[in-house]
């Protein structure tokens, strides 16, 4: 068996805690960087996963949120309306309308599938994050509450000043531009006064020009 190896050097007593003291002074002399929280908010960049919020108005109840949750605290409850034919001869219409829209963050894990896979851009992530309770039951957010959680979703951030605009962009602006011009061209039509006809000229009776006298008559 071979010998452990011996500390070369020896420490007096002590010198442990006169390490840990010389570290406290050294640590006392620099400047704090702890954020008193809750008095000093903290900074969080844009992109924070806090809570999420829902806009109502862009929900279609296609259910793809609620079937793609790993965790399935998304909870939907909706119900059939008629429509009215927009015009006389058309045929009615049935459309989905929302009845509850309820997300259980106790048991939500932040993936953001949900958002992600929303067609028509109906949930946000929002940076709030102070919305601990006291009751587990208290976290299933329902529909009026996401809702208020939507007044606190940050703005997009500016698009880059030398990058390309979006096609959809385009679209909408050439269509909008061709529709003011096809308007103008209407109003200008309109405002221009209707082109009066001509009266018809009725033409001169011609005066019977005299007979002239052959070669070899008589004057």
């Amino acid at each position: 068996m071979t010998a452990s190896p011996q500390p070369s050097g020896r420490s007096f007593p002590g010198s442990g805690l006169a390490k840990g003291l010389a570290v406290t002074l050294r640590t006392m002399t620099k400047k704090t960087v702890t954020a008193q929280y809750p008095e000093t908010q903290p900074d969080l960049p844009p992109r924070t996963r806090g809570v999420i919020g829902l806009f109502e108005e862009n929900c279609t109840v296609c259910m793809l949120c609620a079937r793609e949750c790993p965790d399935w605290c998304i909870y939907i409850d909706s119900h059939k309306e008629t429509v009215p034919p927009a015009a006389p001869g058309g045929r009615e219409r049935s459309r989905n309308v929302l009845d509850r829209f309820a997300i259980d963050f106790s048991l939500c894990m932040y993936c953001g599938i949900c958002i992600e896979v929303c067609p028509f851009d109906a949930l946000f992530w929002s940076p709030e994050f102070e919305y601990a309770e006291t009751d587990i039951r208290d976290l299933t957010h329902e529909r009026d509450k996401l809702r208020d959680w939507m007044w606190t979703v940050p703005a997009p951030p500016a698009l880059v000043p030398a990058a390309e605009e979006p096609k959809e962009y385009a679209a909408a602006r050439k269509s909008a531009d061709r529709t003011a011009a096809q308007q103008a061209a209407e109003a200008a039509t309109a405002a221009q006064p209707e082109p009066t006809q001509p009266e018809p000229t009725r033409p001169e009776p011609t005066q019977p020009k005299p007979d002239r006298p052959e070669d070899g008559d008589a004057r």
